[in-house]
């Protein structure tokens, strides 16, 4: 696999000097070491990466710093050996830009969505601008019937920031749709590493022995919530368990 440095993430993050957007020689190798990265990444997912994303990946690169996080409220925690093992959370209403996808595997679908919303957040939208990055993204999932799979079609949800949520910019890829997200209260749990259907089930089944038998959550409807990009190999991650509306 390729591999990028952190030298290469401080180049990226700089302006050029000259200032006329074609960048240095250094920063053009940088950017194709990045899209190669990434492209390695992709590939472990069985997902082809369009060259027209080195672009939108180079701006992530850029603006790595700036994250927002999406608000919400700590309702309780849940201990366990003095570590937080669980903790319930309760989030606003907020206006959210989603992508559903439907590809034989969970990895697939989210990669591509990702791909539509890094577009989107980068220019392709109706202000022309970068709009920030906001974590985490969301990946609303199904279980089938029997509870043993994942459904295929999968939601892939990311937060306006605040200076965007009263006046949401249009996407320009028409399957890309901003709505108005309900208040939510969950249930979190993290963990780290690659999302896979096999990683998640395994956490779902994992969260359920935790939490113990309860009717309060939904059993077919699960979030997994991701705060790093899929090129981060022990990215965190949290599984959410969704409340039942009272």
């Amino acid at each position: 696999m390729a591999r990028i440095t952190l030298e290469d993430l401080e180049r990226l993050g700089e302006d050029p000097a000259d200032g006329d957007g074609s960048g240095s020689e250094d920063e053009r190798e940088g950017e194709a070491r990045l899209f190669a990265h990434w492209e390695a990444v992709a590939s472990t997912h069985r997902v082809s990466l369009p060259r027209d994303m080195a672009g939108p990946i180079a701006q992530m690169a850029r603006h790595r710093q700036a994250r927002e996080p999406v608000p919400y409220v700590s309702l309780s925690q849940h201990g366990k050996c003095e570590a937080t093992a669980y903790e319930e959370r309760r989030y606003p209403a907020g206006k959210w830009a989603c992508v559903t996808m439907g590809e034989p595997m969970y990895e697939q679908s989210i990669s591509m969505s990702f791909m539509k919303l890094m577009r989107y957040i980068c220019k392709e939208n109706s202000v022309g601008c970068h709009l920030g990055m906001t974590v985490p993204v969301l990946n609303e999932i199904h279980l089938t019937k029997e509870g043993t799979e994942l459904e295929r079609e999968v939601l892939t949800a990311y937060y306006l920031p605040g200076e965007f949520q009263q006046n949401p910019p249009v996407p320009t890829d028409p399957e890309i749709h901003v709505t108005e997200r309900a208040p939510l209260r969950v249930i979190t749990r993290v963990f780290y590493g690659m999302t896979t259907e096999e990683t998640i089930l395994r956490e779902i089944s994992l969260f359920w022995e935790l939490l113990g038998p309860t009717d309060t959550v939904l059993r077919e409807t699960y979030i997994v919530a991701s705060y790093e990009n899929p090129s981060v190999p022990q990215r965190r991650n949290e599984i959410w368990f969704i409340c039942r509306t009272e």
